[in-house]
């Protein structure tokens, strides 16, 4: 199976923050979106993201698994896969999980490593982060000729 032609979009899911990142339809480069805030509630986050899936119209939808050191999926994992699932049962736009280890703090050396602050790093790390989980599978699908992740089950409850 050969590379998928098509724009994807990816998320870091966190607690607080979405980072959201996009590639052009023939995977060549991963580039940061926005960030989608959680604070005013998962409804409002899924509002803002249903609006970015109807503008770049992605074939696909790549979100990160926050895999701790040894392997286990802790709470985190948790929250951000039943996230990935309630947004998955909203829309017919395939979503896959990826491994996502290290994402976040490679992302913070990146950006310390290009003088930004803590503050600065704060407003943009998620974003890069879904950079490196979208380049990551964009990688790995042309390397493989198949998906990155595994298709992720859907739930229809906020």
């Amino acid at each position: 199976m050969a590379f998928r032609r098509g724009r994807r979009i990816a998320l870091d899911i966190g607690s607080v923050r979405i980072g959201v990142a996009q590639c052009d339809p023939d995977g060549i480069l991963a580039t940061p979106l926005t960030t989608v805030y959680r604070r005013d509630g998962d409804e409002r986050a899924l509002t803002e993201l249903h609006a970015l899936i109807a503008e770049h119209e992605p074939i696909e939808i790549i979100t990160g698994l926050p895999t701790s050191l040894d392997g286990q999926q802790r709470a985190s994992a948790a929250a951000a896969r039943s996230f990935a699932q309630v947004l998955a049962g909203q829309t017919d736009i395939p979503v896959r999980e990826v491994d996502e280890r290290f994402t976040t703090t490679q992302a913070h050396g990146m950006l310390q490593s290009a003088g930004r602050s803590s503050r600065q790093r704060r407003e943009i790390v998620d974003s890069v982060a879904a950079v490196m989980i979208l380049q990551a599978a964009i990688d790995q699908e042309k390397r493989t000729g198949q998906p990155a992740g595994s298709p992720i089950a859907t739930t229809e409850e906020p």
